[in-house]
C-alpha cells in the first residue's frame, strides 16, 4: 500500500516537472489556436465594416441608418447569440479532452436548434425596430432607413445562429484551416458582392445588408460541407436524432450565463455611446468616442483569440483529467496576452498623433481623439487580459461567476462613475471614458483573484463526473 502510494506521488511530480518543461510547448499550442482565430473572427467582423463603408458612399443618411441598424443587430442579435454558442467552450471541450467525440456532434446540432428558436423573438424585434426607434425619439427618417436595413439583416441572423455553433465545434478540435479558408473566401466574395447590390442594383443601402447575409449563409455552408464530408470530422460527426432534445438542459445551463457575460459588457460600452450624445457638442464627443470604440473593437479580436485559444485548451485538458496541464496552459495564455498587449499598446501610444486620420479628417475630432490615446491604450491592456481569463472561464465552466464579475464592475461601478464624471464633473466624453474603464478594472482584478485561486484538481474532477456520468445516463436509457 505504502510502495503504491509511493509511486502515485512520484508520478505527480513527474506530471507537474514535466508539466512546467513543457511551458513552451503549451505556448506554441496556444499561439498555433490563437492565430487562426483572430483571423477568422477579424473576417467575420469585417462583413459587417465592408457594408458600413460601401453603404457610406450613398450620402450622411444612409451611412449614419447603416451604423445605426448594424449596432443594434449587435446588441439585440449578433451578441447574444455568440454568447450562448460560447456554452458549447465548457461543454464540448471538455468531451473532446474525455474523447466523447459523438457527443461533440450531438451538442453542436442542439445549440444550433436552440439558437434558431432563440432567433424567432429576435425577428419579432427586429420587425418593429423602426418603431421603436421613432419611439425612443429618434429621427423619423433615421429610423426608416435602419429599419428596412435591418430587416434585410434577418437572413444574417439565422445563419448566424448556425455559423456560431459551427465555429466552436471546429475550433474545440483545433480544426482551424476550414475554418480560416472559409471565412477568408467568404470576405472575398463580400467585396464585390456587397458593392454589386449596392451600386448596381436599386437596392441601394440594403444592398449591404443582403451582402452580409450571403456572405454569412455562404460561410454556414462551406464549413457544414466540410463537417458532412470531410474525413477529420468522422470522429465527431453524429447522426441527426432526437438526443438533440436531450441536450437542451444542459446547453442552456453554460449558454445563458456565457451570453449573459458577454452581452453586460457589450451592452455597457454601447450604452456609454448613448450618454455620449446627452452632453453639450454631442456630435464631436459621439464621434470621438465612437473612434475610440471601433478601435478597441477591432483590437479585442487579438485577446479574443487568445482567449478562444485558451478555453479550448483548459477544457480539453480538465475533460482528460489533467489539472497540472490546464493550469499550464492558462500561465501560457495569460503570459502570451501580456507579451500581445504590451506590443498593440505602445504601437498605439507611439501612433496616437496620427491614428484617429483613419477615421476623420476634422482637426478638432483628430486634436480629442490624440487627448484620449493614452485612456484608449489602457483600455487595449485591460481587455487582452480579461478578454484571456474570460476564456478560461468558458473552459473551466464558471460562466456564472463571470455575470457576477461584469454586472458588478460595469453597472454598480463603471456606469455610476461614467455618469458622474461626464455630467456631475462636468470632464465631457473624457470622464465616460475614465468610468468605463474603472469598471474594466474591477472587472480585470476580480476574474484575476477568481482564476489564481482556482483548485485544478477539483475543477477536473467536476468535468470528468459530469462528462460520465452524463454517459452512464444515455447508456441507461438506451438500456
Amino acid at each position: 500500500m505504502e510502495e503504491s502510494l509511493l509511486h502515485k506521488h512520484e508520478e505527480e511530480s513527474e506530471e507537474k516537472r514535466v508539466t512546467w518543461r513543457g511551458f513552451s510547448e503549451e505556448m506554441r499550442r496556444i499561439s498555433v489556436i490563437a492565430g487562426p482565430m483572430v483571423a477568422v473572427v477579424s473576417s467575420q467582423y469585417l462583413l459587417l465594416t465592408v457594408s458600413t463603408m460601401v453603404v457610406g458612399h450613398l450620402g450622411e443618411l444612409y451611412l449614419s441608418s447603416a451604423a445605426l441598424a448594424i449596432s443594434l443587430s449587435g446588441v439585440t442579435g449578433f451578441s447574444l447569440l455568440m454568447g450562448l454558442a460560447s456554452g458549447l467552450e465548457t461543454i464540448c471541450g471538455q468531451a473532446y479532452g474525455a474523447q466523447q467525440y459523438q457527443r461533440i456532434g450531438m451538442q453542436t446540432y442542439t445549440a444550433i436548434f436552440s439558437l434558431i428558436l432563440v432567433c424567432i423573438p429576435l425577428s419579432v424585434l427586429w420587425f418593429y425596430i423602426e418603431n421603436i426607434l421613432v419611439f425612443m425619439g429618434q429621427d423619423p427618417l433615421i429610423s426608416h432607413e435602419s429599419g428596412k436595413f435591418i430587416l434585410w439583416l434577418l437572413p444574417a441572423l439565422y445563419a448566424m445562429a448556425i455559423l456560431q455553433p459551427l465555429v466552436k465545434y471546429y475550433q474545440i478540435q483545433s480544426m482551424l484551416l476550414p475554418m480560416l479558408a472559409c471565412s477568408f473566401f467568404t470576405l472575398a466574395i463580400h467585396i464585390p458582392l456587397c458593392w454589386a447590390l449596392v451600386f448596381k442594383t436599386r437596392l441601394n443601402n440594403v444592398g449591404g445588408a443582403l451582402a452580409v447575409s450571403i456572405s454569412t449563409w455562404s460561410n454556414v455552408i462551406l464549413l457544414g460541407l466540410y463537417m458532412r464530408y470531410s474525413s477529420a470530422c468522422a470522429k465527431t460527426r453524429a447522426p441527426l436524432s432526437l438526443d438533440l432534445f436531450k441536450g437542451m438542459w444542459e446547453f442552456f445551463r453554460f449558454a445563458i450565463p456565457s451570453a449573459v457575460m458577454v452581452c453586460l459588457e457589450w451592452w455597457s460600452y454601447e450604452l456609454l455611446v448613448l450618454l455620449s450624445g446627452l452632453l453639450p457638442n454631442p456630435a464631436l464627443e459621439t464621434s470621438v468616442l465612437s473612434v475610440c470604440l471601433n478601435t478597441i473593437s477591432t483590437l479585442y479580436t487579438i485577446p479574443f483569440g487568445i482567449g478562444a485559444a485558451a478555453s479550448t485548451r483548459v477544457a480539453n485538458e480538465l475533460g482528460a483529467g489533467k489539472p497540472y496541464a490546464a493550469r499550464v496552459a492558462v500561465l501560457a495564455a495569460m503570459s502570451l496576452a501580456v507579451i500581445e498587449t504590451s506590443v498593440v499598446s505602445g504601437t498605439l501610444f507611439a501612433c496616437r498623433h496620427v491614428f484617429g486620420y483613419v477615421f476623420s479628417n476634422e482637426k478638432e475630432v483628430i486634436d480629442y481623439v490624440t487627448v484620449m490615446a493614452p485612456l484608449v491604450c489602457i483600455s487595449v491592456i485591460l481587455d487582452s487580459i480579461q478578454g484571456v481569463q474570460t476564456g478560461i472561464a468558458r473552459g473551466c465552466g464558471w460562466q456564472d461567476l463571470g455575470v457576477y464579475v461584469n454586472l458588478g464592475a460595469f453597472y454598480l461601478c463603471g456606469i455610476p462613475v461614467a455618469a458622474i464624471l461626464a455630467f456631475v464633473v462636468r470632464v465631457g466624453g473624457k470622464g465616460l471614458w475614465i468610468g468605463i474603464q474603472c469598471g474594466a478594472f474591477v472587472q480585470t482584478v476580480l476574474l484575476s483573484l477568481i482564476t489564481t485561486n482556482i483548485n485544478w484538481e477539483n475543477q477536473a474532477i467536476k468535468a470528468r463526473k459530469r462528462l460520465f456520468d452524463h454517459q452512464l445516463s444515455a447508456e441507461n436509457i438506451l438500456v
